[in-house]
């Protein structure tokens, strides 16, 4: 039996959702993640119907949910002014995981600073707590993506939130490009909280600030930044993640989940997914 099933982030093709669903299941996936923010699958625009619709879909092509993409964007939950009305977003978020009977909604909540006694770090714990306390019951975990801070730094915060509606979906290529993370030794530090992965892959250039960096994303300034200067993601497999040892602690670990390819990136989305669905099948 394999030690983790393979997913495909939808959106990554580029492509009408349906056309994106049938596609992953040519392509040899055993599931989708999609993102429902924004798009033909923003959480308000689909009534009971559409909804039912798309479980069908999903269904029809031999496939399952593995997690719904509620990123909202800008500075995740850092900001107080913003977060009552992305707290009621990322409920009704949970609310449709529910009725498409998906256990994982993936964000972003922006950098977690050092001091937890900053007024953003005390933002972000509020909202997690509230966020993971109504998803918690009802079957449903939040999972934060790997990234803007340390490992380390990131179980402190979730050892600190303290609920089990809030979690870790595991990106070993954003550790790399921003922080240059061991996602090996992340694994083992959030070993607790990891309940979905990305399968992505990139490369840092030279080191970089990882408040910078997000506060360019958020604010839409990365061309100041020079990315491409920084870091790059790269095709799976050509990149610096150690699959074998990367995949091997995840096993140790007990995590038996997707590892979902997402490709943000490339001219030819469809061909790199090909590839990361092979390559990872020849090792799951």
């Amino acid at each position: 039996m394999p030690r983790f099933r393979i997913g495909v982030m939808v959106d990554s093709f580029r492509l009408p959702i349906p056309q994106g669903v049938r596609k992953a299941k040519e392509l040899g996936a055993d599931g989708i993640q999609v993102y429902v923010v924004d798009g033909d699958m923003r959480v308000e625009s689909l009534d009971a119907a559409r909804r039912d619709a798309f479980r069908r879909l999903v269904r029809d092509c031999g496939l399952e949910i593995s997690a719904l993409c509620g990123d909202l964007g800008g500075h995740g939950f850092q900001l107080a002014a913003e977060n009552a009305a992305k707290v009621a977003r990322s409920k009704a978020i949970v609310d449709l995981a529910v009725d498409l009977g998906v256990r994982v909604v993936t964000t972003h909540i922006g950098v977690v600073p050092a001091d937890p006694a900053s007024e953003t770090y005390r933002n972000q714990l509020l909202a997690c707590r509230e966020l993971g306390r109504y998803a918690e019951p009802r079957g449903v975990c939040f999972a934060i993506e790997t990234g803007p801070e340390t490992a380390t730094r990131l179980r402190a915060f979730l050892d600190d939130v303290a609920t089990p509606g809030i979690g870790v979906n595991m990106d070993p290529a954003n550790l790399i490009m921003v922080l240059n993370d061991d996602p090996v030794q992340a694994v083992y530090a959030l070993k607790d909280y990891i309940v979905h992965t990305h399968a992505k892959d990139g490369v840092q250039y030279r080191p970089c600030d990882p408040v910078a960096v997000y506060a360019a994303f958020a604010e839409g300034g990365i061309e100041g930044l020079n990315i491409g200067e920084l870091f790059n993601e790269l095709p799976l497999g050509q990149g610096a993640v150690d699959w074998d040892r990367y995949l091997a602690a995840l096993e140790a670990i007990g995590y038996r989940g997707y590892l979902t390819v997402e490709r943000e990136v490339g001219a030819d989305p469809e061909a790199d997914i090909r590839t990361a669905v092979e390559f990872l099948r020849g090792r799951v």
